[in-house]
């Protein structure tokens, strides 16, 4: 039996604490016994969401009982974070065989000393926040989730649903934790290193129309040819004049765009398709399947068959 005690806070985000309780809660279903949850306030009186829906906790934080798992969630009430409730995690959470957070719940930790000389992520919006109050911490915005040691910080909302499944699949196994995600309606598993939004969404949206354009072309023909000189032509502008105003436009070099636009086109393909690694390495303008291996080992640690076991979706079953 595995306690799982989740701390509960005035503005905390509700989705940060109910989907991760939903997977826990899952698998205590499916392997009765395997989890108690728990969740506590500092003071034991009901807490108040940001959505203004209403939490009554088991427990005051002085009375709860000593966590496996302690997972601190995120929202608006880590902004302004109570001294009782840092002071109660600088002194438990040492003592949790694991530290969890999810969104800005790294915060509270981070507040607590919990991160000190760790990796951890945060939700994309407060990671330079993170780095700049606590440089201790080595803040990696991209992932979705990371671990380090016995502590686990996820990206913001859902992400906390992928690491408490990757908890789940640590703790009970691939096949229970497949269960609790089909059960969801969630994939099973996007790794902790994928990216926290696409490609189009990390990089702004260039002002002037003929890059606009470039970057609608490169993600509607990514098997195209998309050097930089092909795409200063498309612009009619020089390659070095053309880089330059890309990357100043959109926060990314045209190269480091084409890289994620590709990887997403291909991770999409291996998903939603029965096409073989070779066609949609060429589709996706890798050119070869080992490029396109390199790639995905590189950004999502998984080569493409491991990826595409991961995430593609069971077929459904025929009567």
């Amino acid at each position: 039996m595995r306690t799982v005690l989740v701390v509960l806070f005035d503005d905390v985000q509700s989705l940060d604490v109910t989907g991760p309780v939903e997977v826990f809660h899952g698998a205590d279903l499916h392997r009765p016994g395997t989890y108690r949850i728990r969740t506590a306030s500092p003071d034991g009186a009901p807490v108040r969401t940001s959505s203004g829906l209403t939490l009554v906790p088991d427990h005051a934080l002085a009375d709860a009982p000593a966590p496996h798992t302690l997972l601190v969630p995120g929202g608006q009430g880590t902004r302004r974070p109570a001294p009782d409730l840092v002071a109660w995690l600088r002194e438990h959470g040492p003592r949790a065989e694991r530290l969890v957070s999810v969104c800005t719940g790294a915060i509270l930790l981070a507040e607590a000393g919990l991160l000190d000389g760790r990796r951890a992520t945060t939700h994309w919006a407060y990671c330079d926040k993170l780095a700049r109050d606590h440089p201790e911490t080595e803040v990696d915005p991209d992932p979705i989730y990371v671990r380090d040691g016995n502590v686990a910080t996820s990206a913001g909302v859902t992400s906390g649903i992928d690491l408490a499944l990757a908890l789940v699949e640590e703790d009970l196994g691939r096949d229970t934790a497949l269960s609790i995600a089909r059960h969801l309606v969630v994939f099973l598993r996007r790794p902790g290193n994928q990216a926290q939004f696409s490609a189009q969404l990390a990089a702004q949206t260039a002002r002037r129309e003929p890059l606009r354009e470039v970057q609608q072309w490169i993600t509607e023909h990514p098997g195209d040819d998309l050097t930089v000189d092909s795409l200063a032509a498309r612009a009619r502008l020089s390659p070095r004049h053309f880089a330059r105003a890309f990357q100043a436009e959109t926060g990314m070099t045209p190269g480091r765009y084409v890289d994620r636009v590709r990887l997403e086109h291909a991770r999409r393909l291996l998903e939603d398709t029965a096409d073989g690694v070779e066609e949609i390495s060429r589709a996706c303008g890798y050119g070869t399947p080992e490029a396109m291996r390199r790639a995905f080992l590189r950004t999502l640690g998984a080569a493409p068959a491991e990826y595409r076991r991961r995430f593609r979706p069971a077929p459904a079953p025929t009567r």
